[in-house]
């Protein structure tokens, strides 16, 4: 197998109350571990065998994309986490949130209703393009800023799977807790 599930840095039951201990053994333990399991088997003996994951994600399409995609994102969302992280942004991605939207709670404000409002599965990010501007972005099903040319910085999957068992269909309030259990130092060293 080429590429493996990491281990979470921190215990399954650490992002409670935001993230239950059912939701990560579910989300992560069970639907990431599929991502994985499938892309391995998707890529044997093909062309993308010995690429690297963000290499896949941008020259597949298809079931392959899928599930390269959706193992990456994954990834991303669930090591941007802590229960003891660094709980606003600093220095220069401050400024430059705060030059762009005005404030930190209105670009919450606005990343909050790009999740709430997209249609369906999906993830919404905030990326940084090569001008240094950042953008919220919605993706639908496994899309990836990647394939943009874009660096993303910070997503919240709005898979239902992602918040059901703690949420319910209350999707809006999920997105909003997040930011309890975000760690800007991983948020600022990808900006960096």
């Amino acid at each position: 197998m080429k590429f493996t599930q990491p281990k979470l840095p921190y215990a399954q039951d650490a992002l409670a109350p935001v993230i239950s201990p059912l939701t990560i053994e579910y989300h992560y333990g069970k639907h990431e571990k599929a991502y994985i399991d499938t892309l391995n088997k998707l890529i044997a003996g093909t062309e993308f065998e010995d690429m690297a994951l963000e290499d896949i994600i941008v020259k597949s399409e298809g079931k392959l994309f899928n599930n390269a995609s959706q193992a990456w994102n994954h990834i991303f969302y669930f090591f941007q986490f802590s229960p003891d992280g660094l709980k606003e942004p600093s220095g220069s991605l401050r400024d430059q949130i705060e030059e762009q939207f005005g404030s930190i709670d209105e670009f919450k404000h606005q990343f909050e209703e790009a999740g709430a409002t997209l249609f369906g599965s999906g993830w919404v990010w905030l990326a940084v393009d090569h001008d240094n501007k950042l953008c919220i972005i919605q993706g639908k099903n496994a899309e990836n800023p990647l394939t943009k040319g874009l660096k993303p910085l910070l997503v919240f999957d709005v898979w239902e799977h992602a918040y059901y068992l703690d949420y319910q269909n209350l999707r809006a309030d999920y997105l909003h807790k997040l930011w309890d259990i975000v760690d800007w130092s991983v948020i600022e060293m990808r900006y960096r």
